[in-house]
């Protein structure tokens, strides 16, 4: 088996830069077709104190869960009889199962965009049953009726054809006066 090299670590002076054209550029300046950059979508910015907020909760979940380890790996090394080991895992289990659903409810409740309060009154013991339940919440939050355009005003194609600038300014100077 052959050895595979390395890359150099060496690195190159940041006072003698090239610079080079970019690449896919054509002697009038445009880009071929097949090497057009993809349009990314605006990214929409969340304020900094949604995003602490979200920290915090996440740093307090995570501490809580910490805890809740110590205190298991406590109980686990203090059974020292059967029952006492089997208890201990039950309790575990238990809360393992309702963390996964908790998990299972957050992610349906994301995928449907359910508020928080409505993704705790999810019912359903599957994903597939709780997809439906979401799915009918999903209709009673929706807006009933959206309008086809949000665009306001006159479009170019609802004027009128004849339309004489001169005349409609004599018309709006009798109308003034």
């Amino acid at each position: 088996m052959p050895e595979q090299e390395t890359p150099s670590t060496e690195e190159t002076p940041s006072s003698e830069s090239v610079e080079t054209p970019p690449a896919g550029n054509g002697p009038e300046g445009e880009q071929s077709a097949e090497e057009k950059p993809e349009e990314k979508p605006a990214e929409e910015t969340v304020p900094a104190e949604v995003l602490r907020k979200e920290l915090t909760s996440a740093n307090a979940e995570a501490a809580n869960y910490r805890t809740k380890l110590r205190e298991t790996e406590a109980k686990l090394s203090q059974a020292k009889t059967l029952e006492e080991f089997e208890a201990a895992t039950t309790e575990l289990r238990g809360q393992v199962e309702a963390l996964e659903r908790t998990i299972l409810l957050n992610d349906v409740a994301r995928k449907f965009e359910l508020p928080e309060a409505l993704a705790k009154r999810l019912t359903g013991t599957t994903a597939e049953e709780l997809e439906a339940d979401a799915k009918e919440l999903q209709k009673l939050i929706a807006p009933q009726s959206a309008p086809e355009s949000l665009a306001g005003g006159l479009t170019p194609e609802d004027g009128e054809d004849d339309f004489d600038p001169v005349k409609a300014a004599r018309a709006a100077r009798r109308r003034r006066y």
